[in-house]
């Protein structure tokens, strides 16, 4: 057999195809004709425990006669060893397989270790709470009060004081109510953490939320449950502060509006008296479609969706009162879906943030902020203080409870105001379960009473 030379492979023709040749050292070359002119695919054939084996060295002229060579000489060695070079390629293939998956092990065990806060929540908000509004309030109040402050920490070195620390950057705002929420939301998503793994390996060395006190934290002065309830003639200084400012802002010469005090929305003011007059939450009438209220029938439907809490539906019963004020409401609503329609440009309409008449009370009243520095944007004046603030701020929350109590005086039913105020009944769940009585009689009686109560003390006639 003679030796293969560059000379003779590019001397070979298409009448060459198919054409073997061959070399010392088990060199095997096979022509082929095609679209691509001549190539030589090469073997290196070889006897491995008796048997006769070949192994693919690649084509010529893609790849050069030299190296060819250098690949066969390579197999030669690992044949006298006794190993078949395909099960060496194989095990080489294996080999770095395993050296790719020990790499990428490796790095997810370091991205995992590293873990921060902000990663636990992101799989929380996703897998472990599920709040009716697709947890939007949820991320909202976490971005602004909590991850802020320790999202970028690794979950394995956060520490009680990492807490602490950001609790009482709350506090010092002011926002007790938002540091208590903060501090319970937080609790729930390291306890989620800890019974699943990987958090549960990253808080291996205990709950550092177990370790913060919230009772020593918060101000010894702060109420946890409100009581406060308007009197009569706070809700009567109420309707005169309404029909003041709006009617000396309105009869306010151009150019001299800015300097008085801006009236508080119609709709926001329409909102809180159908809070007083319905014992309705806030959130429930921000959230209220148009074609949730019934004129004619005189009802206003309330869907599982809207309720707080425990998912009943509730038809409060209108009053006069309460039928006067949603028919304004909806007037000025101009035929849009939602009686309170969002004014997002660009966005799709959806209701105002369930908030909003909140801050726009809360806004009027900042005697009673701690507040650092006026609100960008946002009314900063005292405008909507009661009683010279003898009894403090109030909230559109509190109207529902001045008028179930207003309800208590007129002698009305204690489980009827409950009813009024949709509150899940107590007692025997067999009793709930068999007795379906929806009292619509007695709920429009305490209805119709309040708002007849509330024309009188605001002096408004009846239609």
């Amino acid at each position: 057999m003679s030796k293969i030379t560059v000379k003779g492979l590019e001397s070979f023709t298409i009448e060459d195809d198919g054409r073997t040749i061959r070399e010392d050292g088990g060199l095997v070359g096979r022509v082929r004709s095609g679209p691509r002119g001549i190539t030589v695919l090469f073997r290196y054939e070889f006897k491995l425990q008796g048997d006769k084996r070949d192994y693919a060295l690649g084509s010529w002229p893609k790849k050069s006669l030299a190296d060819i060579r250098s690949e066969r000489d390579r197999l030669r060695v690992i044949v006298a060893d006794g190993i078949d070079p395909t099960a060496a390629k194989k095990a080489s293939r294996i080999e770095k397989q395993k050296a790719v998956e020990t790499t990428l092990a490796e790095a997810e065990q370091t991205r995992v270790k590293n873990s921060t806060v902000r990663d636990l929540f992101e799989m929380w908000a996703k897998e472990g709470v599920a709040r009716r509004d697709e947890n939007k309030e949820l991320r909202r109040h976490f971005e602004k009060d909590i991850l802020q402050a320790v999202g970028h920490i690794e979950l394995r070195k956060l520490t009680d004081t990492d807490i602490r620390t950001m609790l009482r950057k709350l506090l010092g705002r002011g926002v007790t109510r938002t540091a208590i929420i903060a501090f319970n939301d937080l609790g729930q998503m390291l306890r989620w953490g800890e019974k699943r793994q990987p958090w549960r390996g990253l808080l291996a060395d205990g709950n550092p939320i177990d370790l913060v006190d919230m009772e020593i934290l918060i101000p010894a002065d702060y109420e946890e449950e409100r009581d406060r309830i308007l009197p009569p003639n706070e809700i009567r200084e109420l309707a005169n502060i309404f029909s003041s400012t709006t009617a000396t802002y309105e009869s306010a010469v151009i150019g001299t509006k800015r300097n008085q005090v801006h009236p508080i929305k119609r709709e926001t003011q329409l909102a809180l008296w159908i809070c007083l007059g319905t014992l309705c939450r806030i959130g429930e009438l921000l959230m209220a479609r148009s074609e949730h209220i019934d004129l004619d029938a005189g009802t206003w439907f309330i869907p599982r969706s809207n309720v707080k809490g425990r998912r009943q539906e509730h038809v409060v019963y209108l009053s006069e009162f309460a039928r006067r004020h949603f028919t304004e409401l909806l007037e000025l609503a101009g035929g849009s879906e939602w009686l309170f329609a969002s004014r997002n440009k660009g966005k799709e309409e959806t209701h105002v943030c369930v908030k909003s008449v909140s801050k726009q009370v809360g806004d009027r009243q900042t005697r009673f902020k701690n507040r650092s520095k006026p609100l960008a944007n946002r009314r900063n004046d005292n405008s909507l203080i009661l009683g010279d603030g003898v009894n403090g701020a109030w909230t559109p929350h509190d109207l529902r409870r001045t008028g179930a109590t207003m309800m208590q005086k007129m002698g009305i039913p204690l489980d009827i105001i409950d009813r009024c105020q949709n509150h899940v009944i107590a007692g025997s769940k067999v009793r709930r379960h068999y007795l379906h009585h929806d009292y619509a009689e007695e709920k429009t009686d305490a209805w119709r009473k309040l708002g007849d109560s509330l024309d009188v003390l605001l002096n408004c006639t009846q239609n």
